[in-house]
């Protein structure tokens, strides 16, 4: 759904998108706490997940409204580390919650605990945010929606089950439908026009689709990690939730140092990513060479390999953004911010898919720590990918700017 929600932020404007998404997101949280079983649950994660994807992809084109193009780098350049220490936080907290079991609420104060986020949110969003415009003229491509939905569906599904039910030939019939549906997906886009579900400007646009690329790459591997850290520690050590989470805090610190440096560092271009990467690949041999020949590891024993993994993360997350998005037009940004946020979602969901299933594979015949050593070293391969990506993106962000000059954008004062 959010590239179906970035296109209907378009349409009905990105304001109110964000807001019926932010609403119905801390509805259907509070609806999540007190879900009677595990399919309720379910059910209510669903529809949390579609008002999410309603309001995700909007925070591109808001930016896009208010700030002019120097400003609007600096913004980007913010929103990648922004997005990418919740996900390291999230583990911490979420352990926190479930030991405190405050009032006996066990698991459910995770989604409780988004409400009072969610209310605060959106009476902020419904005070400051843009009201923008809404082009009632353009419609939605249901049939691009459909496609792009059943085949990401069957990709990840297919990735997610396939190591639990021990890779039964449907898992892989699926997944050959859904690489065959995004080919019929693409064909289908490069077909419309003006309703396009993606603008076909991005299906030519190379330093967007190579930054896309490089995503994907990265947040695998960084979703990868974390979630192979958790693994480790709660199934193999038999650590607390608590403890899991906590021996993630290298990586928050880390996260913080990275984006600071790569803030510092913003006047080498794209050689900012080219470290980053390399960070995060040595933090993740680190963590490998740590528990070589060792029957179990420590909190401390991870320390050195998580804290460089997110020095390496927090520097590529805070560049990527502006070599992403500052080619893009006002026209595309709908479009650009739900392929990008898909992407991110996609990739996360690959990364967890893939590498767990490494990781679990080994943990069922190997000790815990061999597990964790094979699946940090498995994680350099998708780190490659986005590091072979980045020499197809220019030097620096603005070189690739070619500016649409019939795009208007709001000025700040406007807009505030």
């Amino acid at each position: 759904m959010l590239i179906a929600g970035a296109r209907l932020g378009d349409i009905l404007g990105r304001c109110r998108l964000f807001l019926v998404g932010s609403a119905g997101f801390t509805a259907f949280s509070a609806a999540c706490a007190l879900a009677s079983g595990i399919s309720v649950l379910i059910g209510f994660r669903v529809l949390q997940g579609a008002f999410g994807a309603l309001m995700i992809p909007q925070g591109f084109g808001l930016m896009r409204e208010v700030f002019d193009d120097e400003e609007f780098d600096k913004a980007t350049g913010m929103f990648g580390p922004a997005m990418g220490l919740p996900l390291v936080a999230a583990p911490i907290l979420g352990g926190a919650l479930v030991d405190a079991n405050l009032w006996g609420t066990g698991w459910r104060l995770v989604f409780l605990i988004n409400v009072p986020i969610g209310l605060v949110s959106f009476v902020l969003a419904l005070r400051t945010l843009p009201r923008g415009a809404s082009h009632s003229g353009m419609k939605l491509d249901v049939g691009g929606v459909w496609l792009i939905g059943l085949a990401l569906v069957a990709i990840i599904y297919s990735l997610i089950q396939g190591q639990p039910e021990g890779w039964p030939a449907w898992t892989f019939v699926l997944l050959a439908a859904g690489l065959v549906l995004l080919l019929v997906f693409v064909a289908w886009e490069k077909r419309r026009k003006s309703d396009a579900l993606i603008e076909p400007s991005l299906l030519t646009n190379h330093n967007y689709l190579s930054g896309v690329a490089v995503a994907l790459g990265l947040f695998g591997a960084f979703a990868g990690v974390l979630l192979c850290v958790s693994l480790y520690g709660q199934l193999g050590e038999g650590w607390s939730p608590i403890h899991a989470g906590l021996t993630l805090t290298p990586m928050v610190i880390g996260m913080i140092a990275g984006m600071l440096g790569g803030t510092a560092a913003a006047r080498l271009g794209r050689h900012v990513l080219y470290i980053g990467l390399l960070i995060m690949a040595t933090g993740a041999a680190v963590l490998a060479l740590a528990l070589t020949g060792a029957d179990a590891g420590s909190s401390w024993d991870l320390l050195p390999g998580l804290l460089l993994v997110g020095i390496g993360a927090g520097a590529s997350f805070g560049q990527l953004y502006p070599f992403i998005l500052s080619s893009v037009s006002m026209r595309e940004v709908g479009s650009a911010s739900g392929v990008l946020e898909a992407t991110q979602q996609l990739s996360t969901s690959f990364g967890v898919a893939v590498l767990g299933t490494i990781f679990l594979s080994s943990f069922a015949h190997h000790p815990p720590t061999h597990a964790l050593q094979i699946t940090a070293w498995a994680c350099m391969t998708p780190l490659a990918i986005a590091f072979a990506r980045v020499f197809r993106l220019p030097a620096h962000a603005r070189e690739k700017a070619a500016t649409d000059t019939s795009d208007t954008r709001t000025p700040t004062s406007a807009a505030t």
